[in-house]
């Protein structure tokens, strides 16, 4: 594993490479800049990410155009559209026939979620119980469990769609698990000829077997030494506060604890300890790849995706902007 001297001389070049790479991606979409922003900070912060919109708002050609453009190897991309019905053999992996005839029982992974590195799950909040819990523990914890044994999985990042976010008190632990969630609008009423020009170029993309958006800036590797890089700074200080004080101004940090408790008090909107923070570390993580410093105002703006109910996601994302100023608030 990379350590911190050997990651430090390469950072800011591999930034400016992710940066290329969110850019170039934004080529191939039409008035999608905010869900490739946040696909691409999911990516490197290695946070699950939740696309919430009607059929036909590009939730998954976002996310098969980004894994395709990180240069993936084969078995390492898993996707894949949950119904109730849906065994944990589909996404887990079958049982292994042969070792269960010792008595054990073990599965076969390959190709499957443990195994990947990047997932795509559709319709997510339709899965069953025994699924929800599985994927709980992959999210929490980066393991499943073989013959009862705890095992980690390859997954580093997760993108997941839905229609709709479901008001029910057993789903509210998967949800609360994106901390981050987007709507994903349809853009043809702004865009209408932009969007029929690119779905054109797609289609003939498609016809010809041309994946232009594939060669990407940067790789796999790059989204992962950044991830390493920001988790070693974490502990840097050795001290609690140390990095709040180096790379969290207090106005701006202040700031965020009015923006959190006005969502709370006023919205009902719950930021859950857990959540909080992941946002710190989402913030940061954000304020290092765009501007290479401390947290600045501006990147106080994620907080717009922090809503849980699907009716409380434009709620937020306009109080939010309005709150600090920002354009669209």
């Amino acid at each position: 594993m990379w350590t911190l001297d050997q990651l430090e001389p390469e950072i800011d070049d591999i930034r400016v490479r992710i940066q290329q790479h969110r850019r170039g991606l934004k080529e191939y979409f039409v008035a999608r800049d905010e869900e490739i922003d946040l696909a691409i900070l999911c990516a490197v912060a290695q946070e699950p990410l939740l696309l919430v919109g009607p059929p036909g708002t590009a939730k998954s050609d976002l996310v098969v155009k980004l894994t395709e453009s990180l240069g993936l190897g084969p078995g390492d991309y898993f996707e894949y559209m949950l119904t109730k019905f849906t065994e944990p053999s589909e996404i887990l992996g079958p049982i292994d026939i042969s070792v269960l005839k010792e008595g054990r029982y073990l599965r076969r992974t390959r190709g499957m979620l443990p195994d990947c590195r990047v997932a795509f799950l559709d319709e997510i909040f339709k899965s069953n119980s025994a699924i929800l819990n599985t994927l709980l523990t992959i999210l929490n914890e980066r393991k499943f469990y073989q013959d009862g044994q705890p095992t980690p999985v390859r997954l580093t990042m997760l993108f997941a769609a839905t229609n709709d976010i479901p008001d029910q008190s057993e789903l509210e632990a998967m949800a609360d698990r994106f901390i981050l969630k987007i709507e994903t609008k349809p853009v043809k009423d702004r865009h209408f000829a932009e969007l029929v020009d690119a779905g054109i170029m797609n289609e003939a993309y498609r016809a010809t077997g041309q994946k232009p958006w594939a060669r990407g800036a940067a790789s796999l590797e790059d989204f992962l030494k950044f991830k390493r890089f920001m988790d070693l700074s974490f502990g840097l200080g050795r001290e609690p506060g140390r990095d709040r004080e180096l790379w969290f101004p207090r106005p701006v940090f202040a700031e965020m604890r009015r923006i959190v408790r006005a969502l709370e008090t006023e919205d009902k909107v719950l930021v859950s300890d857990r959540k909080l923070v992941k946002l710190y570390k989402v913030i940061r993580t954000q304020a290092f790849l765009n501007h290479g410093g401390a947290v600045q105002h501006a990147d106080l703006g994620l907080l717009a995706y922090v809503g849980n109910r699907r009716d409380e996601l434009p709620v937020v994302a306009s109080k939010v902007k309005a709150l600090l100023g920002l354009a669209g608030g």
